[in-house]
C-alpha cells in the first residue's frame, strides 16, 4: 500500500482502563498534525506530569525541573511496532537538543497485561536504549488528561508550558524536529551548532516499507481476532484442538495443535503447535510471551514451507530458529528481495508460549 497521506492500517484496542480507546497508528500522516493540543486536553500539561507516578526513570531535578524547558512527551508501549519505529527519532532529539533546553519524556501506556509490570518495562527500556525520563501510566490517567488518541502520540510543549503541537502515528518526523527547533529558538536557545541530519533506524526500528505493506495488525485473542481459518470457530477460554486450514487467503491465519484462546492471547497447551499467517509485507513481527516456568521456548519460522535464509528477522537465524525468553515483540521475517503474498509458519517446541498479535512493516 502506498504511503502517501493515507492513515495506513488501524487496529482499535479497548483498554481495560475504563472507557479509554487506544489505537495503534501505522501511518498517521494527515490524521493529527495540530498546532495545539487535541480537544479536551489539559491546558496545564506540566502540572499533570508533576503529579503523575510512578517514574521508571526520573526527570533530573524532579518534574518541577521541566518548567522553563521545551518538553516533548511521547506516549508509547514497548511491544507496539509503531512505537518502536519512533524510537530512533526520540533518541536523536534527546541527544541533539538535551543540552539546549529540550526534555524528552516517555509515557508508557500499556496495551497488554504484561506491559503493566514495571520491571519488564524497565528491562525493555534499557534494552531499547530509552535514556530519557520515562513514566508508567498503567491506569491511563496521564493519557486521559492529555486526551491522547493512540500510539505513538507526540506532544510539543513550549517553555511557557503550552502545548504547541500534537501528532499521532508514524511519519513527518522532519517537521516535528523543526517545531522543536522553533520552540527552542523562541526560548532563546542558540542552535547554530546543532545541524539537522537524517535519522534512520536499524533492525526492528527501521522504517516500514510502506509501498509494499499490504497486511494489517492481526490479533490472536478472541476480543479482536479476525480472519481465522482453522476448521470451526475459536473456542473461548478453554483448551481445544485446532487443525490447519486447507488454504489461507491473504491476511488470514490458523492454528494447529492444542491451544487455549483467551481474550488477549492464545496459549499453546499441547506438546507442540503452530500458527500460520498469509501476509504481504517486508517484515513480519509477532508479540510473544514466555512460558510460566521461566524456561525458554524454542520456535522455528518458515516462509512458504522453507527456511527463511537471508529473509530471516532479527530474532531468528537463517534456518528460522528463535527462542522466546521475554514478553515482547519478535521480528520473524525481513525480506531482502521482491515482496509477494507469502505464508509464515511459526512452530513451537513445547507448551506455555503465548501469542498476542502479528504486526508488519
Amino acid at each position: 500500500m502506498a504511503k502517501g497521506r493515507s492513515i495506513g492500517f488501524i487496529a482499535a484496542a479497548l483498554v481495560a482502563a475504563g472507557a479509554v480507546t487506544a489505537t495503534c497508528f501505522g501511518d498517521a500522516l494527515g490524521i493529527a498534525q495540530a498546532q495545539s493540543a487535541p480537544f479536551g486536553a489539559t491546558s496545564r500539561p506540566l502540572e499533570v506530569l508533576g503529579s503523575a507516578k510512578p517514574w521508571l526513570a526520573a526527570v533530573p531535578g524532579g518534574p518541577q525541573a521541566l518548567r522553563g524547558k521545551v518538553v516533548m512527551v511521547n506516549f508509547w508501549t514497548y511491544s507496539c511496532i509503531n512505537s518502536l519505529r519512533a524510537l530512533p527519532y526520540l533518541r536523536a532529539w534527546n541527544e541533539r537538543y538535551g543540552d539546549k533546553g529540550l526534555v524528552v519524556v516517555g509515557v508508557h501506556a500499556p496495551e497488554f497485561a504484561f506491559e503493566h509490570d514495571a520491571a519488564k518495562v524497565r528491562l525493555a527500556a534499557s534494552e531499547l536504549k530509552v535514556g530519557y525520563p520515562n513514566l508508567q501510566d498503567n491506569d491511563y490517567a496521564v493519557w486521559q488528561r492529555f486526551a491522547n488518541k493512540g500510539w505513538p502520540g507526540f506532544y510539543f510543549i513550549d517553555a511557557d508550558g503550552r502545548v504547541r503541537g500534537y501528532r499521532i502515528g508514524e511519519g513527518d518526523y522532519a517537521s516535528g524536529e523543526q517545531l522543536i527547533r522553533k520552540l527552542l529558538a523562541e526560548a532563546g536557545r542558540d542552535l547554530s551548532d546543532v545541524p539537522v541530519s537524517p535519522i534512520s533506524g536499524t533492525g526492528v526500528e527501521a522504517e516500514a516499507d510502506w509501498a509494499h505493506l499490504g497486511s494489517p495488525e492481526a490479533y490472536i485473542g478472541y476480543d479482536k481476532a479476525k480472519n481465522f481459518r482453522s476448521p470451526g470457530e475459536l473456542r473461548k477460554d478453554r483448551t481445544a484442538s485446532y487443525a490447519a486450514a486447507s488454504d489461507l487467503d491473504l491476511n488470514s491465519w490458523d492454528l494447529t495443535g492444542k491451544w487455549s484462546v483467551g481474550h488477549e492471547f492464545a496459549t499453546l497447551d499441547g506438546a507442540a503447535g503452530a500458527i500460520r499467517f498469509r501476509f504481504h509485507a517486508r517484515d513480519v513481527h509477532l508479540v510473544l510471551g514466555g512460558a510460566s516456568d521461566g524456561r525458554p521456548v524454542r520456535f522455528r519460522v518458515t516462509i512458504d514451507g522453507a527456511a527463511p535464509g537471508a529473509n530471516h528477522g532479527t530474532d531468528v537465524d537463517a534456518a528460522g530458529w528463535g527462542e522466546v525468553r521475554e514478553d515482547r515483540l519478535y521480528q520473524l521475517v525481513r525480506q531482502r528481495g521482491g515482496i509477494a503474498d507469502r505464508t509464515a509458519t511459526v512452530e513451537f517446541s513445547r507448551p506455555g508460549v503465548r501469542a498476542y498479535v502479528f504486526t508488519f512493516g
